[in-house]
């Protein structure tokens, strides 16, 4: 593959895409064919695998919980390092994996519910012992990837959350213009838009509620709410985002440096 486009065709997955392209600060550009960001691997198709093969992927970072991991294991392309770095110590409380019946229990009352509680998550994305190890080490893992051909692919089960921040951050070292950074995280609403249409709508058809409905809306979407609310903790409790990487994930002088070389076209 050399064409260079932002959401890639994959079959038996859903937000596949690239971070190759965008804009530095400074004027240089993200390489593509570098780091790729989906939602789960366990549907892939043989032919999704073989184009993931060839288009370098060399690492998969998966995200998830080991319950998730159990549920719906990778299908990882031959040839492609797994990296199990589970974002939350236990269970996946974003709930994308979450039992309908599950879902249906907490969130038919309160039509604001889903939205608090994905606040709340992404506070605890930022602060949670689990998380910070994390993307401790997967930073370590994008600063083994010294291949130009090669690319590093990192993932969770709806590729919007535990993944959304994993690109702010990557995206934040590389020093790519914050509001960039943000269309990235929002484009998710984009392409995931058909499937939380027919999740609503199957709700609605079930007879759910509207509560319900809407909070499955919330769940299942990303929001300018949720990315200022991890936001503002990086801001008020760790001096910002700089801070954040170096203070919090240990990112030295030397790694954004090295970082920078291997992501960034000169």
């Amino acid at each position: 593959m050399t064409d260079n486009q932002r959401i890639l065709n994959v079959t038996g997955g859903r937000n596949f895409r690239e971070l190759g392209g965008y804009r530095t600060i400074d004027g240089h550009t993200v390489k593509w064919h570098k780091l790729l960001r989906t939602a789960g691997l366990a549907e892939l198709t043989p032919e999704d695998q073989q184009m993931l093969s060839n288009y370098g992927v060399v690492a998969d970072v998966d995200f998830r919980s080991k319950d998730e991991q159990a549920q719906s294991p990778d299908r990882v392309p031959a040839g492609v390092t797994y990296h199990f770095l589970p974002v939350f110590p236990a269970d996946d409380q974003t709930d994308a994996s979450a039992s309908e019946a599950d879902l249906q229990k907490r969130f038919s009352s309160d039509g604001q519910a889903g939205h608090n509680h994905m606040v709340d998550v992404y506070r605890q994305m930022v602060t949670l012992d689990s998380a910070q190890s994390a993307y401790h080490d997967f930073f370590a893992t994008l600063l083994a990837n010294e291949d130009e051909q090669q690319s590093v692919l990192f993932h969770c089960t709806a590729g919007k959350d535990r993944t959304g921040m994993g690109a702010f951050f990557v995206l934040s070292a590389l020093g790519v213009d914050p509001q960039t950074i943000r269309q990235d995280y929002l484009m998710t609403n984009e392409t995931s838009a058909e499937h939380i249409k027919l999740v609503t709508a199957d709700a609605l058809k079930k007879g759910y509620g509207e509560a319900f409905a809407s909070n499955i809306r919330a769940l299942y979407s990303v929001s300018n709410d949720y990315f200022d609310a991890a936001n503002k903790i990086i801001n008020t409790q760790y001096g910002g985002t700089q801070d954040y990487l170096k203070d919090v994930l240990g990112l030295s002088h030397s790694d954004l440096t090295n970082l920078k070389q291997l992501y960034l076209d000169a």
